[in-house]
């Protein structure tokens, strides 16, 4: 007597969900268990795991050959996300469970030895999947339930052991009283940090609204102490809320690397993220055995990537930025496969004048060789640099800074960047891009401005290279949103230029 079963999982490739079709076939022969459909190592574990979960619930193995296969099998599989999933399978085809019910529901979720289900990550960007693909029942732990439930139009069923989702399919078992898996605590919300903090800075400040407004790379270079850092930590503050699209893709990135909190919701405020320069290439872009998970590039998407005393960094993970910077995307290719994660970031680098901090000015206290200084900023790479829209210097506050209270606070500023970036909207609308930031420069060529022959001279000079060129035009467009202009004046190109050449305030 042979019996078949059929359930639905999810497979994560990258930030993207695959529906996987679960099948269980039993025969009549000696007793055994294989688990086919190109499953990774800790997906091959299922089979204990299953096991000693079925027995614990009060259910005998079936002692039968037991073939598990994961369909299509030229995907890659992997996690322990998949044994929920085999579990009903296996017992739908020995006639536990109705084969009818369980076939048309996504199950997701780890089986512990004692039949509780544990959460996974991944959850959100799998229900996600199995929406688009038209299933309408889910079926998570518990502990999943509340980020689970975030997809609209999704019949979720949050559940704490084995016991009682076979029972909700018709099996005779006993539910056990389990206590619920707990949830690891997450800190939490880091205090809003405001722009009025900053003493002085009116060149720097002005640097960070335009970069805020048009989505813009900043470069900021000066002396210890001179507020680099809550410069950069503030420019969150003065970006938009991700609108709903954004919300779930940033939401889903966080789901699969464990940094989401479902208690809190949606990810609404523009992530930041600030990597330490000792990081390695695997954590600022993502990696790992087996398919790569996102790294801090991709959890700063749609927000901002801030690499403090940037010339610290390690020349392979700096030039591993250039991807994203172009592309807004991170694709990682190993031998299990390719991931591909969103990561259109806003790039905010801080860097000392030298190694000893003081050669700026005159440069009196500096203790640098000019050979040393040379091999500190050529650790930032000429291309990486040149993707970077604005470079400012940012000198030490003077006395009348000090003495002149605090500035404009986030709020006030952060109004004046979403007019911006609203006439921006409203200028590309009809096309895939949102900021100026990101339009191509042959479409900021077409539109012609009346400082581009000021550009045409930077570049006979060797001023700026062809993209560099670009970027400055996509400034220019930034500064004429921010000023109420209908394109940008001869100015605003200057004030671009001075931007892009560290010049600006001078």
């Amino acid at each position: 007597m042979s019996g078949l079963g059929r359930t639905k999982g999810v497979a994560l490739l990258g930030a993207s969900g695959h529906l996987i079709e679960v099948e269980a076939h039993l025969a009549a022969s000696v007793p055994s268990f294989a688990l086919v459909g190109l499953p990774d190592a800790s997906l091959a574990e299922a089979r204990d795991r299953v096991r000693a979960a079925i027995h614990s619930t009060g259910i005998a193995w079936p002692q039968r050959r037991i073939t598990v296969n994961l369909s299509p099998a030229s995907l890659p599989k992997s996690g322990s996300g998949f044994d929920l999933a085999i579990a009903v399978a296996t017992l739908a085809g020995a006639g536990v469970v109705s084969p009818a019910a369980a076939a048309p529901v996504v199950h997701l979720g780890e089986l512990g030895l004692d039949g509780r289900l544990h959460p996974v990550r991944g959850v959100l960007p799998a229900v996600l999947a199995a929406a688009e693909a038209g299933c309408e029942r889910v079926v998570v732990p518990s502990a999943n339930a509340t980020e689970a439930q975030l997809i609209p139009g999704v019949e979720v069923l949050g559940a704490t052991c084995l016991a009682e989702v076979l029972a909700a399919y018709g099996a005779d078992v006993e539910i056990p009283v389990v206590p619920e898996v707990p949830v690891p605590a997450r800190t939490g919300p880091a205090p809003v940090a405001d722009l009025a903090e900053v003493l002085g800075q009116r060149t720097a400040r002005w640097a960070l609204e335009v970069a805020a407004a048009g989505g813009h790379h900043l470069f900021l270079v000066g002396p210890p102490g001179t507020g680099k850092t809550m410069l950069a930590s503030r420019l969150p503050s003065l970006l938009p809320d991700l609108s709903d699209a954004d919300a779930v893709e940033v939401t889903a990135i966080h789901s699969i690397a464990g940094t989401f909190d479902p208690g809190r919701g949606l990810v609404r405020r523009p992530p930041f993220e600030d990597p330490h320069h000792t990081a390695t290439p695997a954590s600022v872009v993502g990696g790992g055995s087996g398919m790569p998970r996102p790294g801090a590039a991709s959890r700063a998407h749609r927000g901002v990537l801030f690499m403090d005393e940037a010339p610290e960094f390690s020349s392979a993970v700096l030039q591993t930025l250039r991807q994203p910077l172009e592309r807004g995307e991170l694709v990682l290719h190993r031998a299990a496969g390719a991931a591909r994660y969103p990561a259109r970031f806003q790039l905010v680098m801080a860097a000392n004048p030298c190694p000893c901090g003081r050669g700026w000015g005159k440069g009196l206290e500096c203790t640098c060789t000019p050979l040393a200084r040379r091999r500190y900023f050529s650790r930032i790479s000429g291309p990486l640099l040149d993707r970077v829209d604005l470079q400012v210097e940012v000198l030490p506050p003077t006395r009348t800074d000090r003495a002149g209270g605090a500035g404009e606070s986030s709020g006030v500023v952060a109004a004046r960047v979403a007019e911006a970036r609203s006439r921006a909207a409203a200028r590309w609308a009809g096309t895939p891009w949102r900021t100026n930031a990101e339009v191509p420069g042959a479409s900021l060529r077409a539109l012609g401005v009346p400082g581009q022959a000021e550009i045409e001279r930077a570049l006979d000079r060797g001023l700026l290279s062809l993209r560099g060129a670009d970027r400055v035009l996509r400034v220019a467009w930034t500064l004429a949103d921010l000023a109420g202009s209908a394109a940008p004046t001869r100015d605003q190109v200057g004030q671009a230029l001075a931007l892009r050449t560290r010049t600006a305030g001078a």
